[in-house]
């Protein structure tokens, strides 16, 4: 069954679009003004001025693993990070700890590790579904290579530009 929408009549001026077109020209004035006296800023000026101060909490930026306090690694290469991602961004092989190692119960860490930087979404799943909290993603927007080789972070760069962060790591817990 259908049904018959009555649709207002409108004014000639509102027939020519002038209320929009006034009220759009109005918005550029005051934005033209507020500009040119200075008590308004529209653009920032890029290498100075940087957001990172304004970044919200929320704030997704590259994904990036954390070491303990301890300085041991905290990834158990369980793939998880792997499996989920859905631009397939992550490569990890795994590696077997030696069974005279005092953590041979892990049973397996990361040989290698590597996230495509240019395939990356900056969706979060890796860090969300991660069970050691090893993968992290951190406040920043700026990152850059001169070739595609430079935009892939192994394991090394990805440990260097993640720091330390501490709280329980599964892995490392006498109890388990």
């Amino acid at each position: 069954m259908a049904y018959t929408v009555a649709r207002p009549k409108l004014t000639f001026a509102e027939k020519i679009y002038l209320p929009a077109i006034v009220a759009g020209l109005a918005i550029t004035w005051k934005h033209l003004i507020n500009t040119l006296t200075g008590r308004k800023k529209v653009t920032m000026q890029y290498p100075e001025e940087k957001w990172d101060a304004n970044l919200p909490e929320h704030y997704r930026g590259a994904p990036t693993l954390v070491k303990d306090e301890h300085g041991r690694e905290r990834c158990v290469a369980c793939q998880l990070c792997e499996f989920i991602c859905p631009p397939r961004a992550i490569r990890i092989k795994p590696g077997e700890l030696p069974r005279e190692s005092k953590w041979a119960k892990v049973e397996k860490y990361p040989e290698e590790f590597d996230i495509d930087m240019i395939r990356c979404i900056y969706c979060g799943l890796c860090e969300e579904v991660c069970p050691e909290q090893a993968i992290f993603l951190r406040k920043d927007y700026a990152i850059t290579g001169l070739s595609r080789e430079e935009m892939v972070h192994n394991k090394a760069k990805l440990y260097e530009l993640g720091g330390v962060r501490t709280g329980l790591v599964h892995k490392w817990n006498e109890k388990k």
